[in-house]
């Protein structure tokens, strides 16, 4: 048995990401850990969803425990920094935000953790966290320096892979599987994952769809069920969200791993 830690930015990131090699692990036998930067303060809701006196970021604590229980996962773990927000909204300037979180300081937090694991891989995003959401690129600065404290060698940076999103979302609308106004695009002027020529590892997950859109659902505050990752057809689905990405230094050019835990 290895141990395999995630390490995200908000609750409901593990599930849009991770949850299909997360699940994969589980079932190979192995342990899963999950490491969360923020609760998700910055989120928002529809009136009315919360109860009264209920505080959001309460609710997405409770939401990544249920999500976790449906993955499998055997330890969560919050590092208890502040949601940030999106890039240049006024949140970034929030001393107790992760985005202006100490680096050295949030690296040592996740490496004691990696250290109790013993861990033996960890994952986290790509260089502009996906889409440039600034605690998704601290994820990757605090990720990387705490591998490095901890002496966790394995380490696979989560991405969406640009060409084949948008290859994907084409077929659906050709086929009549998605109606066009359903199709996701990415932020105007923002660079949305990374191009297929950059990745190196690809994980098919297709197995695990079903679980994985079940570990969505278990995000309501955040993924209501008319959200596309939600009301697409579950062949759609598997499609769009059947392959796990990631850029591991030192392997490829191209894709030449299919399995974050081979070997362990």
């Amino acid at each position: 048995m290895a141990t395999l830690v995630t390490f995200h930015a908000h609750p409901d990131d593990e599930c849009l990401r991770t949850a299909g090699v997360m699940r994969k692990a589980v079932e190979d036998g192995h342990r899963v850990v999950l490491v969360v930067a923020t609760k998700g303060e910055v989120g928002e809701v529809p009136d009315g969803f919360l109860a009264e006196g209920e505080k959001l970021e309460d609710r997405r604590v409770q939401e990544s425990h249920a999500a976790a229980a449906i993955l499998g996962v055997e330890r969560v773990e919050f590092l208890g920094y502040r949601d940030s927000g999106m890039m240049g909204e006024p949140t970034n300037d929030d001393p107790a935000c992760f985005w202006r979180a100490d680096v050295e300081k949030a690296a040592e937090q996740l490496a004691a953790i990696l250290r109790e694991e013993s861990a033996d891989v960890l994952t986290v995003y790509d260089d502009n966290g996906d889409y440039g959401h600034p605690d998704h690129i601290q994820v990757h600065r605090v990720g990387l320096r705490a591998a490095e404290l901890a002496g966790t060698a394995r380490v696979f940076q989560a991405t969406f892979n640009r060409e084949f999103m948008q290859r994907g979302f084409e077929a659906a609308v050709e086929q009549g599987l998605m109606p066009p106004e359903a199709a996701p695009k990415p932020p105007e002027n923002v660079e949305f994952g990374k191009p297929e020529a950059e990745i190196t590892a690809a994980v098919d997950v297709s197995k695990y769809a079903a679980v994985k859109r079940a570990a969505m659902r278990a995000h309501p505050s955040q993924i209501s069920e008319d959200m596309f990752m939600l009301a697409m057809p579950d062949e759609a689905f598997t499609f769009a969200f059947g392959t796990e990405w990631f850029i591991r230094w030192g392997e490829g050019p191209g894709i030449t791993e299919t399995d974050l835990m081979a070997g362990l």
